[in-house]
């Protein structure tokens, strides 16, 4: 008699951008308030790093057969300059996403606006990391909680930050709202907002998973 098919847990795949900050994050996250989830959500180590390439690896891995139907599927990218990514690339990664029920946490310009969120509202469009980092009030905050020198490799980020994150889940809904309504009639999507991020949705979804 034949077996039956096997069943496959449903899992959560986290597809990062980044290779260090935004992994050690959300890996921080699930283990202070998700661990009991740690072995259903999956941030794996890929090589690939376009806001295209990782809608391409989440609908590759959504349509192999060894995940489940059920699967939840997030990618997680920076904005990054339009000289960086045009509108276009932007557009391409997000229709696709939708076609392909793949969700997306877009930071603009980058990953430390949210990063920021945990300590001050802010609203104020930065061209890059460099810019935001030398001239909004993120590096004398981090100062504040112990990381005298940031990089992108801080293993402990989340650690340090765990007490803003209720206030940065409340503020990334204000300057959302904020980025809405200013937009121009013909930008309504996130990657053209001047300063936009849905880290937090991430983490709803996590902690409703």
């Amino acid at each position: 008699m034949p077996r039956p098919p096997r069943q496959l847990k449903k899992l959560m795949h986290i597809i990062c951008e980044g290779e260090k900050t935004e992994p050690f994050y959300i890996r921080g996250y699930i283990d202070d308030q998700a661990k009991e989830k740690a072995k259903v959500i999956e941030v794996p180590d890929v090589k690939v790093n376009t806001p295209v390439q990782l809608v391409d690896y989440a609908v590759s891995l959504r349509n192999s057969s060894s995940t489940s139907a059920d699967d939840e599927y997030w990618v997680v990218y920076d904005r990054e300059s339009v000289r960086k990514y045009s509108h276009e690339l932007h557009a391409q990664a997000w229709n696709k996403a939708q076609a392909n029920g793949i969700n997306i946490a877009l930071s603009n310009v980058c990953f430390e606006i949210w990063i920021l969120l945990h300590f001050q509202g802010c609203d104020a469009p930065y061209e890059n990391y460099d810019d935001l980092y030398r001239n909004s009030g993120l590096k004398g905050a981090l100062k504040s909680v112990g990381i005298e020198n940031y990089n992108k490799g801080f293993v402990h980020l989340y650690s340090k930050l765990a007490g803003g994150v209720s206030n940065a889940r409340k503020r990334a809904e204000i300057l959302n709202r904020r980025s809405k309504e200013v937009a121009e009639k013909d930008n309504h999507k996130p990657f053209h907002y001047g300063c936009y991020t849905d880290v937090h949705l991430l983490l709803d979804a996590i902690d409703s998973f």
